[in-house]
């Protein structure tokens, strides 16, 4: 089945050349030239990816805020930014909106479409995953199913997003073993990650945990290392 990627790109020139250079490669392509016209696009048929530009006609974080109204109504979307905006703030800005990549113009148009088409090996994985029906993990008031992609800890859902959810799952499948912050950013899937946005995502997860457990402390912090899953 063709999978249909969506871009957001108000230049038209840019616009024109990503969507010639993902239909050569076999995609189904649906461009946008701003937020609005996307955001009602996306919501009557939503894509299999989006390629989001941040800045958008006079909307200077135009990109930032379709990715949020497109996490509310898709929390898995694949979801790529590509944009001049090349500073960390903005790249972590962007990640922290659990966008699966950070990519900044000029761009080789080859390797947006590897890139593309891995992101899309990573969703086939998943979906194996999800069909093969993995266990679901118990650890002490944690229960996390694989299949679902939820998390349940003494009774009570904690609702994370994608990202945020893998790395539970990484921490607490190995209780006391510690997660480097290397093994952590692959874990992440992301093709730039920096520790301090690691740092930023476990900051999110324990105080999400915190919201149904003031007492949570199962996330160790090891200085300079990682982290680790407290062992019963």
């Amino acid at each position: 089945m063709t999978r249909n990627i969506a871009i957001v790109e108000d230049d038209a020139d840019q616009r024109e050349n990503f969507a010639d250079a993902l239909t050569a490669n076999g995609y189904s392509v649906t461009t946008y030239a701003n937020r609005p016209e996307a955001h009602i696009g996306m919501r009557r048929n939503l894509p299999d990816l989006a390629v989001l530009d941040i800045m958008l006609d006079d909307e200077v974080d135009g990109g930032f805020d379709l990715c949020r109204d497109l996490r509310a109504i898709a929390p898995k979307l694949p979801i790529i930014f590509l944009t001049a905006r090349d500073t960390d703030i903005d790249r972590v800005s962007g990640l922290r909106l659990d966008a699966w990549d950070y990519l900044t113009k000029p761009v080789n148009l080859q390797f947006l479409s590897v890139r593309v088409s891995s992101l899309f090996r990573i969703v086939d994985t998943l979906h194996t995953q999800t069909s093969d029906l993995e266990a679901i993990l118990r650890q002490g008031p944690l229960q996390l199913d694989p299949n679902s992609m939820s998390v349940v800890w003494d009774g009570k859902e904690v609702n994370f997003t994608l990202t945020e959810f893998w790395l539970v799952q990484a921490l607490a499948r190995r209780p006391g073993h510690v997660k480097t912050y290397e093994n952590l950013m692959q874990i992440t899937r992301q093709s730039y990650v920096e520790r301090n946005t690691i740092n930023g995502y476990v900051r999110r997860v324990r105080n999400k945990f915190k919201e149904v457990d003031q007492d949570f402390s199962m996330i160790q912090t090891v200085f300079g290392v990682g982290y680790r899953w407290q062992p019963e």
